[in-house]
């Protein structure tokens, strides 16, 4: 799926072993000992932490072992609390939870699980599929997303999904019967630091800035050849007919669990 835009971010993870060196290492010593308080009090255990820095030289090897600094305690404290920052900020709202939400995990990966209800977007589409890029009434969706993949159906209907809600396949192009996005070249840079509305903001970006470019599914993500439907529908201001849209067999809770 190509990027229409031309305001790409960068992922610069895949530059990281040639554009990072290690310069420090750190060895953490623990000693414990048993110490009696007195007669009537069972041993109690003292354990003392000593860490030792490390520069690195030449060849990667540590040298010039010393006690840590009170600078590069200050240092290290600095970036565990980034670290600690960055791991709360996730997937987590500014404010109140937006209405659109219908579930978040911000465990491991972290994903979110939305809604958008039926709409006029842009869409673009490569030449070779002879569809006019423009604008088009597209049904209520559903996105389920981490910082690296998207999956996306659709919804019949104008109400917020609840649990038992099916799920119908999303009637676009590049898209799996799994429901997820193949994003072909476009670039994504979503970052564990983005909080949840930035997170949905870029995902529906990415999606809907990029070019539709061929049919994954053999253009039977719709009840009409996918392609021809789109083709029909532009130009026209048309709603999305629901009749097209195909149960994928989920409900909204089974891609949530």
């Amino acid at each position: 799926m190509p990027l229409k835009n031309n305001n790409k971010m960068k992922n610069i993870s895949q530059q990281f072993n040639s554009g990072f060196e290690p310069f420090k290492a750190l060895l953490i010593y623990r000693h414990t000992k048993e110490e009696e308080i007195n007669q009537f009090q069972r041993n109690e255990r003292e354990t003392q932490i000593y860490v030792e820095s490390y520069d690195i030289g030449i060849n990667g090897k540590p040298v010039n072992a010393h006690p840590l600094s009170v600078k590069e305690m200050s240092a290290l404290a600095d970036l565990l609390q980034t670290s600690q920052d960055l791991k709360g900020g996730y997937l987590k709202s500014r404010a109140l939870l937006p209405l659109n939400v219908l579930y978040v995990n911000q465990q491991g990966n972290g994903y979110a699980v939305w809604y958008s209800p039926p709409r006029e977007v842009t869409l673009f589409f490569t030449g070779n599929l002879n569809i006019p890029s423009g604008r088009f009434k597209i049904p209520a969706m559903v996105w389920k997303a981490n910082a690296e993949h998207v999956s996306v159906y659709a919804v019949k209907g104008k109400q917020r999904p609840a649990g038992n809600t099916a799920l119908q396949h999303a009637p676009y192009l590049n898209i799996y019967n799994s429901g997820q996005v193949c994003m072909g070249t476009v670039n994504i840079a979503i970052s564990k630091t983005e909080c949840l509305e930035d997170f949905m903001s870029l995902w529906e970006q990415y999606f809907f800035n990029s070019q539709f470019s061929h049919s994954i599914s053999g253009n039977h993500n719709t009840r009409t050849n996918t392609t021809d439907l789109w083709r029909t529908l532009a130009g026209t201001g048309r709603d999305f007919p629901q009749d097209e849209l195909i149960k994928t067999g989920y409900t909204l809770k089974n891609i949530i669990i």
